[in-house]
């Protein structure tokens, strides 16, 4: 029985933990926060992503779990409305479609269950990797060192897996020219299943209710051609700094503002994508946005997680102890999938991909049998 840590207790790392333990392999997550985290955004499963958790049997509860929009409204700057819709969303594309749009929240409660066999290390770090003949050494913040087979990094756009093993992130972020916060409150504009975009050239915000109406999810975000040079930790310091590149737009702006000061899960990155020539090192390997984040633009990064995710341990799982083999099979089927799914984002800045484009790119991967 190999044993396999896991860092991250997201889509990617849940999934994995999830896979591996179907395939009889010993998964150990570590997740810096106390438990799986609240919050979030609403966020899509669409094409092979489905079949991963139709083999989960997860599938139809989470189309029991999946939003109940009616449509939406596109307003100016102001306030004023410009458009309407009832066919679509710019979050979920057509209503009638066999996608599924679901809180990221509730997509990650309902993985911790094929999961929970795993051993959970919560409120925890990684700290050193020290690779040896044998396994990796794993170094936490609290824990004591451990021994593992294998080491995969599940743990997002800013992962300390792929810091420890490769170097520093800004040698493989291709930032996408904006930053974006997302966050919960009251359903102070009454929303009944209906969505609320406002934007102009320079900053936008998108509100949406959740929980049968009884609170907003709320994206605030903002244009940056550049970097900012900003501490990724301080959260007070990116909360001035989305009120001013923000205050110029009207609707329920001032609300959002007076709101994000108490949000219990305010979340904050800039819109970026991974890239990566390798996705692998010796014992260790990156799965999920620590591999190839799309960025939010995308769509997709949560159905690259879970496709991801599946990939890897069936990989594993056929390569009978041989890591470095299932390593190169894993990122050879991975590569042109996600190449298909960073491109949604890249070749269509500031607009939604056309629907040909999206049907390609979330089917362009066959899952093996289950």
């Amino acid at each position: 029985m190999q044993t396999v840590l896991i860092s991250g207790a997201g889509v990617a790392g849940l999934t994995l933990a999830a896979r591996l333990l179907r395939h009889g392999f010993a998964p150990t997550v570590v997740e810096r926060a106390p438990g799986v985290r609240p919050g979030g955004h609403a966020i899509d499963v669409r094409g092979v992503a489905l079949g991963v958790l139709d083999r989960m049997g997860l599938l139809e509860q989470a189309r029991a779990l999946r939003t109940r929009m009616r449509g939406m409204s596109l307003r100016d700057a102001d306030g004023t409305e410009v458009w309407r819709s009832t066919e679509r969303t710019f979050s979920s594309g057509r209503l009638d479609s066999d996608d599924i749009e679901l809180l990221r929240e509730d997509l990650t409660a309902l993985l911790l269950g094929p999961a929970g066999e795993a051993e959970f290390l919560f409120g925890d770090s990684l700290t050193a990797l020290d690779e040896h003949p044998g396994g990796v050494r794993a170094h936490f913040a609290h824990a004591a060192p451990r021994t593992f087979d294998l080491v995969a990094g599940a743990d997002g756009l800013h992962s300390a897996v792929r810091r420890l093993t490769f170097g520093e992130e800004r040698q493989f972020l291709r930032h996408l020219g904006a930053y974006v916060a997302v966050f919960s409150t009251d359903n102070f504009l009454c929303l009944d299943n209906w969505q609320e975009w406002l934007r102009d050239e320079t900053a936008t915000y998108c509100v949406y209710p959740a929980r049968d109406n009884t609170e907003l999810r709320a994206t605030l975000g903002f244009t940056a051609p550049e970097p900012l040079a900003l501490d990724r930790h301080d959260t007070e310091q990116h909360k001035r700094l989305l009120v001013d590149r923000t205050a110029h737009l009207g609707g329920a702006t001032p609300q959002l503002h007076r709101a994000l000061w108490t949000a219990p899960d305010f979340f904050f990155d800039p819109m970026a994508q991974v890239r990566l020539d390798r996705w692998s090192a010796g014992r260790t390997v990156l799965v999920g946005d620590a591999a190839h984040s799309a960025s939010p633009l995308s769509g997709q990064g949560t159905s690259l997680a879970l496709a991801g995710a599946c990939v890897l341990a069936d990989e594993l799982a056929r390569a009978d102890g041989d890591h470095g083999t299932a390593f190169a099979r894993y990122e050879r089927r991975m590569r042109p999938f996600v190449a298909l799914n960073q491109a949604l984002a890249t070749e269509n800045p500031g607009g939604a991909a056309p629907e040909a484009s999206l049907d390609k790119a979330k089917n362009a991967l066959t899952l093996d049998a289950a």
